[in-house]
C-alpha cells in the first residue's frame, strides 16, 4: 500500500505558492485574533473550505485523521460558544483512520464516487437520524433517543464522503429564531457572545462562523437557515420545498415547511453540498428537478430585475441597520449591472403567519405522541419549555379543518409569489427586522407574552417562503457599528436555486466575506 507523503512535506505545500491565499487569511485570521489558532492543530485548517480539504486528502497532502482531529479541537478549544452538544468523535476517527489507510490509487479512485471524502461534518441536533446515536430535538423528553436507522439526507452525506464527528445545537423543536434550551443551554455568538447565534440551526451558523467546520447541516422551518447565517455572518440558502429529501420516515417537515441543506462559509461549499443531496428518494412525488448547481457559479448572471421589499409585513418597522444593509446590497447590485426596484407581492400575510401556528404546533405534537407511544408514557410538563409546553396543548384540540385551512392560505401564497416572479427574478429583503438579539429574549422559557414581542422581529421575511416553498438565501454583506453580522435576503422561483447561487457567487467576488473573522 503506498504510504501518504510525510508531514513535514505537506507543510511545505501548505508554506508554499499553492496555498499562498489561504496563508495570507490564516495571518489575518490571527492577527485579529492574538493565539487563537497558534496551539491548535492543522493551522491552516481554517483557511479551508471543504472543497479545499477534500483535494487536500485526494492528494495526500492532508490525512482524513488530522483534519477531523482538527475539527474535534476547535470545537473543544471553542465550546464556550456551546455549538457542539453530542460528540461522535471516536466514530468519525474510526471512519478517518480507515480512510488514511488507502494509497493515493484507492483515495482518488473513492473520490470519484464520494468528492468530499474525509471532510468533518457535523448534523443538527433536530430531526435527523444517524443510527446508533441520540437526536434531542433539544429536549429532555428526547435525551435518550437512539436512531434505529439513517436519514435518507444522512445517507447522501456519507456517500459523499462526509466524516460525522458531532450534532450541532438546535431550540427544542426548532421553534424560535434563537439557540437556547433548557436541555443545552445557550448558543453564543462568536462576534459577541451576549447576542444570540440566531436559530433554530444557530449551532451550525455558530461552528461555521468559528472555524469549527467549513460547512454543517442546517434545516429551515421559519428562517432557521437564514436568520443565523444572517447573525453570524456565514452563507445559508433554504432550498425548494422538496429538493432535498427529509425521509424515510416523513416525506415533509411541518407539510413542506420545513426543508434541510447546509451553512457554510463559501458558497461553492454550499452549491455543491446541495447537489450532492437533491434529488427524489423513494415516496417523493413533489418537487423541482435536479440542477447543475456548479455550472451556476462560472455563469455570471446579467440584468437581473430584482424587486426591492423592504416594509415589514406585520407593520412593525425594519431597524435602521437592517435597511442599512438592504440599502448597500441594492447599491451593489445596481454597481453590477442588475435593475433594483421598490416593488412587493400582496400576500394574505394573517391567514398565512395564522396556519403556520397551527401546522408547526402539530407538527411537534406527533412528534412528541411517537416517542410517548415508543417508550409507553405521556411526556411530562417539566419535559418541555413554557412555550412549547403551551403550544403543544393548544395543538390537541386543532382540526382538520384547521389544518387544511392553512396548507391553502400555504398555496396561495405560492401562486401569488409566482405571478409575482412573472415579473421579477428575485426579491432582496432583510433576512430579520432586528440586528441580532441579546440572549434570552427570543428563549421558550419565558411568558408568552415576552417572547411574541421578540418573535415578531425575527421571522416576518423569512417564513413567507417556507409557507410558499420558494428558495432564499441569506447573504452576509453587512457588519453594523457594533461589529455584529447583518445579512441581506434573495428569494428565487421555485426551483431557481442556480440562480440564487450564481448571484451568491458574484456577490462573494465583488464584496468577499471570507477575511471577516469573529473575535474569538
Amino acid at each position: 500500500m503506498e504510504n501518504a507523503p510525510d508531514k513535514p512535506g505537506r507543510r511545505r505545500f501548505v508554506q508554499g505558492g499553492v496555498a499562498l491565499g489561504a496563508a495570507a487569511l490564516i495571518g489575518r485570521a490571527q492577527a485579529a485574533t492574538p493565539g487563537a489558532t497558534k496551539a491548535l492543530p492543522l493551522p491552516e485548517y481554517e483557511g479551508f473550505d471543504a472543497h479545499d480539504l477534500a483535494a487536500h486528502i485526494r492528494d495526500g497532502r492532508l490525512t482524513p485523521l488530522e483534519v477531523v482531529d482538527a475539527a474535534i479541537a476547535r470545537a473543544e478549544a471553542r465550546g464556550a460558544l456551546n455549538a457542539v452538544v453530542l460528540r461522535h468523535y471516536e466514530l468519525a476517527r474510526e471512519t478517518a483512520s480507515a480512510f488514511g489507510r488507502a494509497g493515493r490509487a484507492e483515495r482518488q479512485a473513492r473520490a470519484a464516487k464520494a468528492p468530499l471524502a474525509g471532510v468533518p461534518f457535523a448534523l443538527k441536533d433536530l430531526n435527523v437520524a444517524l443510527k446508533g446515536t441520540i437526536t434531542t430535538n433539544g429536549c429532555a423528553f428526547f435525551k435518550d433517543a437512539v436512531a434505529d436507522h439513517d436519514s435518507t439526507l444522512v445517507q447522501r452525506y456519507q456517500a459523499a464522503g462526509l466524516n460525522i464527528f458531532a450534532k450541532l445545537a438546535s431550540p427544542e423543536f426548532g421553534q424560535t429564531g434563537t439557540t437556547e434550551s433548557r436541555l443545552w443551554g445557550q448558543t453564543h455568538n462568536p462576534w459577541n457572545t451576549a447576542h444570540s447565534a440566531g436559530g433554530s440551526s444557530g449551532g451550525s451558523a455558530a461552528a461555521v462562523a468559528a472555524g469549527i467546520l467549513p460547512a454543517a447541516h442546517a434545516s429551515d422551518g421559519g428562517g432557521s437557515i437564514r436568520i443565523p447565517s444572517s447573525h453570524c455572518g456565514v452563507f445559508g440558502l433554504k432550498p425548494s420545498r422538496g429538493r432535498v429529501p427529509a425521509g424515510p420516515k416523513a416525506l415533509e417537515g411541518w407539510m413542506g415547511l420545513s426543508v434541510n441543506n447546509v451553512i457554510t462559509r463559501s458558497v461553492r461549499d454550499s452549491a455543491r453540498l446541495l447537489q450532492l443531496t437533491q434529488g427524489p428518494e423513494a415516496g417523493s412525488r413533489v418537487g423541482p428537478p435536479p440542477a447543475d448547481l456548479m455550472a451556476a457559479l462560472r455563469q455570471p448572471p446579467k440584468g437581473l430585475r430584482i424587486a426591492l421589499m423592504d416594509v415589514n409585513p406585520f407593520g412593525m418597522g425594519v431597524h435602521a441597520d437592517c435597511l442599512d444593509a438592504v440599502k448597500q446590497a441594492a447599491r451593489l447590485c445596481t454597481d453590477l449591472g442588475h435593475k433594483v426596484e421598490v416593488a412587493a407581492p400582496h400576500l394574505p400575510i394573517q391567514e398565512m403567519f395564522a396556519g403556520m401556528g397551527v401546522v408547526t404546533a402539530t407538527g411537534m405534537l406527533t412528534s412528541v405522541q411517537a416517542r410517548e407511544k415508543l417508550l409507553g408514557r405521556a411526556v411530562r410538563e417539566d419535559e418541555m419549555e413554557p412555550i412549547n409546553w403551551r403550544s403543544l396543548q393548544l395543538a390537541k384540540g386543532y382540526s382538520a379543518e384547521q389544518v387544511f385551512r392553512a396548507r391553502a392560505a400555504f398555496d396561495q401564497a405560492g401562486r401569488i409569489l409566482d405571478e409575482f416572479f412573472a415579473r421579477y427574478d428575485l426579491i432582496l429583503s432583510p433576512v430579520t427586522a432586528a440586528p441580532p438579539p441579546l440572549l434570552g429574549a427570543l428563549s421558550l422559557d419565558q411568558p408568552y407574552e415576552d417572547f411574541v414581542k421578540n418573535a415578531m422581529l425575527a421571522s416576518p421575511f423569512t417564513a413567507m417562503f417556507n409557507m410558499s416553498g420558494q428558495p432564499a438565501m441569506s447573504v452576509p454583506l453587512h457588519w453594523n457599528a457594533a461589529g455584529l453580522p447583518i445579512g441581506v435576503q434573495f428569494a428565487g422561483p421555485f426551483g431557481g436555486e442556480a440562480r440564487l447561487l450564481a448571484l451568491a457567487a458574484q456577490l462573494e467576488q465583488a464584496a468577499p466575506w471570507k477575511h471577516r473573522r469573529p473575535p474569538l
